[in-house]
């Protein structure tokens, strides 16, 4: 297996790995330039009614920068949830629901340019649409507010944070009021050959609930070719510091796979 490494890294031209650092670097900033769509993967375990609960969700999330001019862009960040659960919620017929979630639009206009001290920054508007195919896999709520990001890229190093806030503008009565916001502190390291070390805290507040579900997430990514296609794919593990009823429990893990579209 050893071998097999060594003749990989001893054939793979240089500037090929070198553009694949180049490529993790920018994956590591959530307004960079670059087309990508991932495809998250996340399998938790616990929560629900009984503590029992198990939970998949796939987060399809294309991001599309659009340069507006020579100063500024427009990055387009979709979240589309796709989800699986047992042991959350009782239905008429059965423990286990499958079904598309709410949609999270977000737009950041962000200078093309960091600061004079090298921050990179992005603000704009957050929607919440309700696409969701099922009463559980949705609030059943449009709802609206801010997002923003702010990161420094120092080296091999990147460290920010993501936030956003949404509150509910217009949907059914019979659920409850939607108010919650996102904080999303994110730190990774480059490792060489387009490999990287990240960390991140994926904290939601509920208003309403008075509520934390604050999962910590640790993840080892890497990209590469296949055939014509640049990708990234990687695994990591997750647990949750904070839950809610709705919100899993303990362990869990994610497994990552974006296709990259470098121009």
């Amino acid at each position: 297996m050893k071998q097999l490494f060594l003749f990989i890294a001893l054939t793979t031209p240089f500037s090929a790995l070198a553009d694949n650092d180049e490529l993790a670097k920018k994956l590591a900033n959530p307004v960079s330039s670059l087309i990508s769509v991932p495809f998250q993967n996340n399998l938790d375990y616990g929560g629900g009614k009984n503590g029992n609960g198990f939970r998949y969700t796939l987060n399809i999330q294309p991001v599309i920068p659009i340069s507006l001019n020579e100063d500024w862009n427009l990055i387009s960040r979709t979240i589309i949830p796709v989800t699986h659960q047992d042991n959350y919620y009782l239905d008429q017929n059965s423990w286990s629901q499958t079904g598309i979630g709410d949609v999270v639009q977000s737009l950041f206009f962000s200078p093309k340019a960091p600061t004079s001290g090298g921050m990179t920054w992005g603000i704009g508007p957050v929607f919440l649409v309700p696409t969701a195919t099922s009463d559980f896999t949705g609030t059943e709520k449009w709802g609206a507010g801010i997002t923003g990001v702010a990161l420094i890229q120092n080296g091999k190093w990147t460290y920010g944070a993501l936030i956003n806030h949404l509150t509910d503008v217009a949907g059914s009565d019979r659920r409850g009021d939607l108010n919650a916001s996102f904080i999303q502190p994110f730190v990774s390291y480059g490792l060489g050959q387009g490999q990287t070390l990240s960390a991140n805290f994926e904290a939601t507040y509920d208003w309403e609930g008075n509520q934390w579900s604050a999962p910590i997430n640790l993840a080892w990514n890497k990209v590469t070719q296949w055939g014509e296609q640049t990708i990234q794919y990687g695994f990591g593990v997750r647990y949750w510091v904070e839950n809610t009823d709705s919100a899993p429990e303990d362990f869990g893990f994610r497994l990552n796979l974006i296709l990259l579209f470098p121009k």
